[in-house]
């Protein structure tokens, strides 16, 4: 089979304490995945290991080995969060121990949904002891995503059981749901390090994304940019991987003191660090107490770990097992995600106490029992919909492939949801983009506003440019669904538009009289001239007048039509422009062509003004030019 086609997998272990964990992905993998000193000296993992595994079907999935000693919790945390599939891994003789429940408490709050019960040392213990173990472990997971599961005994020090195994695996991933490879780069950091001559690398799983050599990423919380220089897969030099798989970065221009616990490499300006999340909280039946308002937990979400004051938004307190929607308040700053899944420890003694999933990554800080904030945070909970909604609020103005890409649900079911969601006037559509109906009420406001205060700010002009007014408003906002806003105005009667330009209705220039008298020196000056015009510059100078001081004056008389403009130097008085107009179509009454220097003496000007005035008709498409001559077209009746 072609491996290149199957997707990338991360198989994790999980288990108690020297129940052999390591000692299996050794046997399988042949890799000792505990590279620490320390950890060869005491025989325990301390820290993650890593290593390729060859699976039946020719895939090279990566494996991540946690430890499994109680002090290491929050690094077991940090490994289990990335994973597709889990080794629950006990020890024949030893059976579920401590360590063997919290795990197992641990991977059910971060969602994992898929795993094998692999019981380990059976070299160890009679096939009757095997029997008993077996029933004690079905009674465990009794109730959770490992119910079901398979299970497997084998013999990491004898090599038993291995094949079997291998096979299990694959063919426990072929259900798997594929990762978000098109969407953007997100790679929680586990390692991070600096080699000599080649800079700053980290390691990770792609939770989402392709990355690519050559690309600029983002580094948060601390919102610094590195281009990748290489990418390295189980070692392998590549020139991109995607979601799923285990990576090394190289990047250029890190610094390793950007890197600490928690940190995330990311597509930038997608993600954002935040110190408040809202959340659904579920706390364990086995916790040692209810949970109460504003208690300090240790927050755990992929590799990142803080400490943060559970703000409980329905009720004073939370019993175990019991489930409700909050506010955490983080100590320091974290990259996450909507549906990203989280676990809580209790602060003292620290023990897994709870979990959910993370509904609105970048909140404002609510007051509790608040109706509306409740019923927003049950509608981003509720499915398609509310990460419908959320997608929208976070882009402001977004197309189907955004929403594709950024909530990971079907063309089709995104098309029912826009549809029920504008059809509740939740939503507005925009040509191609849709808009929270309360934001799309607020740039029609703001259009109006706007245009109001740069007339006030300029008296004098006809209206404002559609490319001015869009100023300020968002950057996803395409020009068509913007010119759909400004309809909108124009037909409601909120704006007009007049020569293209926008304005209050009713809207008139007002001109001071100061500027009357300057505007009638101007305009004589032009009129006295004819057709024998300087260009503006020279003419306002023969008047004494600064150019840039003048500018409104200008665009003035140009708006009302007293003047006309042929080019960025070149402007007629309008009875001097009618002239060069009716000279034109008297040559043609008797004439089928028309020189430029036959037009130059018709007029009595340059022969840059000459030039100036048959651009102008070409463009009015009075005339046509071939090659050197001009022919009549739709000459003016």
């Amino acid at each position: 089979m072609n491996s290149a086609k199957l997707r990338p997998v991360i198989i994790g272990t999980a288990g108690h304490v020297d129940h052999g964990k390591t000692s299996l992905i050794q046997a399988l993998t042949g890799v000792d995945t505990d590279r620490l000193q320390q950890e060869k000296e005491r025989g325990i993992s301390i820290e993650l290991g890593f290593a390729p595994l060859q699976l039946p079907d020719g895939r090279l999935a990566g494996v991540v080995d946690v430890p499994g000693h109680e002090k290491f919790i929050p690094q077991m945390l940090a490994g289990a969060a990335s994973i597709d599939l889990v080794l629950l891994v006990i020890d024949a003789a030893e059976g579920v121990m401590p360590q063997t429940r919290e795990h197992l408490q641990i991977l059910q709050l971060l969602n994992i949904q898929r795993g094998i019960l692999v019981l380990n040392k059976i070299d160890l213990v009679e096939e009757d002891w095997l029997d008993i173990v077996e029933e004690e472990v079905r009674e465990q997971v009794a109730g959770t995503f490992l119910a079901a599961a398979p299970c497997c005994r084998v013999s990491a020090r004898e090599k038993l059981g291995l094949t079997e195994l291998l096979d299990l695996l694959a063919e426990s991933i072929k259900e798997l749901p594929a990762r978000d490879s098109a969407g953007p780069v997100r790679l929680p950091v586990d390692r991070s390090f600096s080699i000599s001559g080649f800079g700053t690398v980290v390691t990770g799983t792609l939770v989402s994304g392709t990355v690519r050599t050559g690309e600029q990423l983002e580094i948060l919380p601390l919102g610094k940019q590195a281009r990748v220089r290489e990418l390295q897969v189980h070692g392998e030099k590549v020139e991109s991987a995607e979601a799923g798989q285990r990576l090394a970065i190289n990047l250029s221009g890190a610094e390793r003191s950007w890197f600490s616990s928690g940190s995330v490499v990311a597509s930038p300006h997608r993600f954002a660090a935040t110190e408040r999340i809202d959340v659904r909280l579920d706390l364990l039946p086995e916790a040692p107490r209810p949970l109460k308002f504003r208690d300090p937990v240790h927050f755990h979400l992929g590799t990142a770990r803080a400490v943060g004051r559970v703000v409980l938004l329905e009720a004073d307190s939370l019993d175990p097992g019991g489930s409700a929607l909050a506010q955490i308040v983080l100590d320091r700053p974290l990259a996450a995600w909507r549906g990203d899944p989280f676990v809580i420890r209790s602060y003292s003694p620290v023990t897994s106490i709870g979990g959910g999933r993370i509904l609105d990554a970048a909140p404002a800080k609510h007051r509790r029992f608040r109706s509306e904030v409740l019923k927003r945070l049950e509608q981003l909970e509720s499915g398609s919909s509310g990460s419908v909604l959320h997608a929208v609020e976070q882009l402001q103005a977004v197309r189907l492939r955004d929403l594709e890409k950024l909530t990971g649900l079907s063309r089709e079911l995104l098309q029912q949801n826009l549809q029920e969601l504008t059809a509740s006037g939740e939503l507005c559509q925009l040509g191609e983009q849709w808009a929270l109906s309360g934001e799309y009420a607020a740039w029609l406001d703001k259009l109006v506003e706007r245009s109001s205060e740069l007339l006030d700010l300029n008296p004098l002009a006809q209206g404002i440019a559609r490319a001015t007014l869009k100023v300020g408003l968002p950057a996803a906002l395409a020009l068509k669904s913007f010119d759909l806003l400004l309809e909108e105005l124009v037909s409601a009667g909120r704006l007009q538009v007049v020569a293209g330009l926008y304005s209050p209705p009713g809207w008139q220039p007002r001109v001071s009289d100061k500027q009357a008298e300057l505007l009638q020196h101007i305009l004589q000056r032009f009129e006295q001239q004819g057709l024998q015009v300087a260009n503006l510059n020279q003419t306002l100078e023969d008047l004494g007048i600064d150019a840039a001081s003048v500018e409104a004056l200008i665009a003035y008389l140009l708006g009302q039509g007293e003047l006309v403009r042929l080019s960025s130097e070149s402007l007629l008085a309008r009875p001097a422009y009618e002239s060069a107009l009716e000279r034109l179509c008297r040559h043609f009454a008797s004439e089928e062509t028309l020189s430029l220097a036959q037009y130059r003496d018709l007029i009595g000007g340059s022969r840059k003004l000459a030039q100036a005035l048959l651009e102008q008709f070409d463009s009015c498409k009075y005339t046509r030019r071939q090659g050197d001559i001009r022919l009549s077209w739709n000459l003016p009746g």
